[in-house]
């Protein structure tokens, strides 16, 4: 099973760089898409329908902001769209798709970086996220959290740590919160099972963060303990650019 992440940063803007054309040599079950800034009758067109996948969009209800998309190549039991709260609902934050006792999610949790206020709408949706997997976990699943976090959480994790740690996306309870999710939730960052390299997923715009990877690994598969026997393979791809994100691909030993 073949199940790839991707901030695309605008699913219409990625498409024009080459996106979907990369996305149909993939051979992926599921590809996960995060900050899709589009409303699905925007995304008409054929090229987001990829043939032989059953596509699901979440749109926030502000135009040109926020949203997940989930592409499933084989149809699953289940799909939920909503959580029952804001900002995961209104944005568009939440995709979740169940096939027997597992569950693929695509999530893109909000940036803290522009101002205080959306910091402490990070935070009150990293506490209430938190309770959600745990509830998950708890009823049995097998689960693939496939995000976007917009936090780091090793120093491993980002180029320049020393000079973020007083940032958002490397504040210290935003770590603090992942060492709960892994240390006490159970849950298990993917990557670092087969990986302890510095390999990152993000690069600012701004200055030469690409040309030079100065880069943050912000992007991540987070598993269930079930599922960590089942992890083959691991990869970024940086060939080319669609996003100031890079797609992220594992590959898991488990049939859909």
């Amino acid at each position: 099973m073949r199940i790839i992440t991707a901030n695309t940063n605008g699913i219409r803007a990625a498409a024009r760089k080459g996106f979907f054309d990369w996305f149909a040599k993939q051979d992926a079950d599921v590809v996960c898409i995060q900050e899709t800034k589009a409303q699905q009758d925007q995304l008409e067109d054929a090229l987001f329908h990829p043939e032989g996948y059953q596509v699901v969009f979440s749109d926030a209800v502000k135009k040109g902001y926020s949203g997940t998309a989930m592409y499933l190549r084989k149809p699953c039991d289940a799909i939920t769209t909503s959580l029952g709260w804001d900002p995961a609902d209104s944005e568009g934050r939440y995709i979740r798709a169940d096939y027997d006792k597992l569950s693929v999610i695509s999530l893109y949790m909000p940036s803290g970086s522009s101002s205080e206020a959306a910091q402490a709408k990070k935070d009150a949706f990293l506490i209430k996220i938190y309770e959600h997997f745990v509830e998950l976990k708890n009823s049995g699943r097998e689960l693939i959290i496939c995000a976007d976090w917009n936090i780091c959480h090793k120093e491993i994790d980002l180029k320049n740590w020393k000079p973020n740690q007083k940032n958002s996306g490397f504040l210290p309870h935003e770590r603090a919160w992942l060492d709960k999710l892994y240390d006490e939730a159970g849950f298990v960052d993917a990557f670092r099972q087969i990986n302890n390299e510095a390999v990152y997923t993000w690069w600012s715009n701004r200055g030469q963060a690409w040309a030079n990877n100065v880069g943050w690994r912000l992007d991540y598969h987070v598993v269930t303990p079930g599922l960590v026997p089942t992890i083959k393979d691991a990869s970024v791809y940086t060939d080319e650019r669609f996003s100031d994100h890079a797609p992220f691909t594992m590959d898991y030993d488990y049939s859909l």
